[in-house]
C-alpha cells in the first residue's frame, strides 16, 4: 500500500470529506495502514458495537478509500477482510467539472505576482491594488516579497516565468490546454496604436505569438483603482492561448504546429509557463499584465486542464 490517487471532481471531494470527518472512520484508517484486518478484529481493537464498524466500513468503501473482500474463515464460513487502497490522497481545491464526453476541465488560477523567475528591462514596474510595488524602472522591485500583491505589471522586453501545479493523475490523458490572461502592449502612458509581440511558452516549447495592438488607457479600467493615474495603462484584452492535438491556437485562428503532446505534461513535476516579449520581436512593445484588481477582467492567469 504505497499507491497514491488523485481525486478530480467534486463527489469525490465530497465523499472523501464525509469518510475522514468521523473519528472512528479515522481510526479505522489507521489499522489498516499497518496491515489488513477483518471487521471482527477491527470491532474488538476499537470497542465499538458491530453494527457501528461495518456502517463506517461502508461509508470508507464507498469514498473508495479501503476494499474488502471475502475469504475462507477457520474453522469454516467467510470473513470479511478491509485494506487501505492508498498511502496518499489528493483532494485539489479548485473548480473542476466533467461532461457528457467524460472530460474533466482542471482550472486553476495564479495571481500575477508569483512568477518564480524575470529576466525584466525597462521601462518596467509593479502595482499592488493600493500603490506602487518598489521603485518603477527598477528591475530589483521584482525581486520584492511584495510581488504576491501586484495586480499590474509590465516591461518593455523580457518574459515572467510560472509554475503550475499538476493538478491531475499521472496517467490521466490530457486533450486540451487552455491559457487566458489579460494583456496588452507597453508604452509610456498609453498609446492604443503601439503593436507588440507577446508570446507564450509552456515546459519550454514556444505555443505562439499574439500581437496585442496597443497599450490601452484614456478611460478607466472597469477594476482599475481610482489612484491610478488615467493617462497610464487602464486595461487589456482578453487573450487566449489553446493547445490540442491539431496545434495551438488564437481566436480559432492556429498560430503554430506546437501539439498537447509537444508539452510531455507528465514529464515534469509542474507546468512551466513564460509571458514574455522577445528582443528581436518585429513589434518589441512591451507588456502589461493585469491581475483582478486591475483592468477589465477579473482574473488572474488561468490555465485549464482537459483531462479524459
Amino acid at each position: 500500500m504505497n499507491q497514491n490517487i488523485y481525486f478530480a471532481t467534486f463527489e469525490d471531494i465530497s465523499l472523501i470529506a464525509r469518510a475522514l470527518d468521523s473519528p472512528v472512520r479515522c481510526e479505522i484508517l489507521r489499522l489498516l495502514s499497518d496491515s489488513p484486518m477483518n471487521i471482527s478484529r477491527i470491532q474488538s481493537l476499537l470497542e465499538i458495537p458491530q453494527s457501528t464498524c461495518t456502517t463506517n466500513i461502508q461509508i470508507l468503501e464507498k469514498a473508495n478509500l479501503i476494499e474488502t473482500k471475502l475469504v475462507p474463515a477457520s474453522p469454516r464460513g467467510v470473513q470479511k477482510i478491509c485494506s487501505l487502497k492508498y498511502g496518499k490522497v489528493l483532494l485539489p481545491l479548485f473548480p473542476s467539472f466533467r461532461d457528457e464526453k467524460g472530460v474533466s476541465a482542471i482550472e486553476t488560477d495564479m495571481p500575477i505576482g508569483l512568477f518564480t523567475d524575470a529576466m525584466v528591462n525597462p521601462p518596467c514596474g509593479l502595482n499592488s491594488a493600493k500603490s506602487v510595488i518598489g521603485l518603477y524602472d527598477n528591475v530589483s522591485s521584482f525581486l520584492s516579497p511584495e510581488r504576491a500583491s501586484a495586480g499590474l505589471i509590465w516591461f518593455s522586453y523580457g518574459f515572467l516565468d510560472y509554475r503550475f501545479p499538476k493538478n491531475f493523475s499521472p496517467d490521466a490523458k490530457i486533450t486540451k490546454l487552455i491559457f487566458s490572461a489579460e494583456l496588452c502592449s507597453e508604452y509610456p502612458g498609453h498609446n492604443d496604436q503601439w503593436p507588440s509581440d507577446i508570446t507564450l511558452w509552456i515546459n519550454g516549447m514556444e505555443i505562439g505569438t499574439w500581437t496585442s495592438p496597443g497599450d490601452l488607457g484614456g478611460r478607466k479600467g472597469k477594476l482599475t483603482p481610482d489612484w491610478w493615474d488615467l493617462n497610464s495603462t487602464q486595461y487589456g484584452y482578453l487573450t487566449t492561448w489553446i493547445v490540442d492535438a491539431a496545434g495551438s491556437w488564437i481566436d480559432h485562428k492556429k498560430i503554430s504546429s506546437t501539439t498537447i503532446e509537444d508539452l510531455s505534461l507528465h514529464t515534469f513535476e509542474y507546468m512551466a509557463v513564460r509571458i514574455g516579449v522577445e528582443e528581436n520581436a518585429v513589434h518589441r512593445g512591451g507588456v502589461n499584465i493585469f491581475g483582478k484588481n486591475f483592468g477589465n477582467h477579473d482574473q488572474e492567469l488561468k490555465l485549464i486542464v482537459h483531462v479524459q
